[in-house]
C-alpha cells in the first residue's frame, strides 16, 4: 500500500534529502521540513497519513513536540520518531504518548518500509471499521423504520379485522348484507 501521504522532518539536509528520495521511489506521496516550524506550519495546512520526525533539532519544537502537534491535528496521523542510539529511552516515552513507533539511526529502509506497510494496513482496517459501523447505523436506521410501518400496517390489518368480524356478527342483518359489508372493509385495506 502506498498510498500514505508522509511528512519527514530532519534537521539533517542529507538525510532528509534521501528519505524523500527513497520514500518517492516507493510510491509515497512526501512533503519535507527542515525544522519542527517549517513541520508545524505543513501539519496545520495538508493532511498527513504519517509524520517521520528526528526527535532532537534544534529550537522549542523538537521531534516530541512535532507528534504533539500532529496528534492534536488528527490523532489518526500516525508518527514514526527517527533517534539516535541514545536517545532510545526518549522515543519510548514518546511511543507513550502517541508514537506509532520509533527507528534508530542510521535508518534501515527496509525497516521503515515494513513500518510503513504496518501502518498502511492499520489504517485500511481502521477505514474499513468505520464503513461498517456506517453501513450497520444505515441498515439500523432503515430497520427501524421498515419495523415503524410493518406495526402500522398489521395495527391498521388488526382494524379491519376486527370490523370484519363485527360485521359478521351483526344482528339483524341478513347473510348477503353482513358478507358484502365485509367485502367492502377487504377492498378498502
Amino acid at each position: 500500500m502506498k498510498n500514505l501521504s508522509i511528512l519527514v522532518v530532519d534537521d539533517d539536509p542529507v538525510l532528509r534529502h534521501l528519505l524523500r528520495k527513497r520514500l518517492k521511489i516507493a510510491g509515497y506521496s512526501v512533503e519535507s521540513a527542515e525544522d519542527g516550524y517549517v513541520a508545524r506550519d505543513l501539519i496545520h495546512k495538508q493532511s498527513f497519513d504519517v509524520v517521520l520526525t528526528d526527535l532532537m533539532m534544534p529550537g522549542d519544537i523538537g521531534g516530541l513536540e512535532v507528534l504533539e502537534l500532529a496528534k492534536e491535528k488528527d490523532s489518526s496521523i500516525e508518527v514514526v520518531l527517527i533517534t539516535a542510539h541514545s536517545s532510545v529511552d526518549t522515543a519510548v516515552q514518546a511511543m507513550k504518548k502517541g508514537a506509532a513507533d520509533y527507528l534508530e539511526k542510521p535508518v534501515n529502509f527496509d525497516e521503515l518500509f515494513l513500518r510503513l506497510d504496518k501502518i498502511a494496513n492499520i489504517q485500511t482496517m481502521y477505514r474499513s471499521a468505520v464503513d461498517l459501523r456506517l453501513a450497520l447505523s444505515r441498515t439500523e436506521g432503515e430497520a427501524g423504520q421498515t419495523i415503524q410501518m410493518l406495526e402500522l400496517l398489521c395495527g391498521k390489518l388488526q382494524q379491519s379485522l376486527d370490523e370484519i368480524e363485527t360485521t359478521l356478527e351483526k344482528d339483524g342483518a341478513t347473510s348477503e348484507e353482513r358478507v358484502a359489508s365485509a367485502l367492502a372493509i377487504i377492498r378498502e385495506t
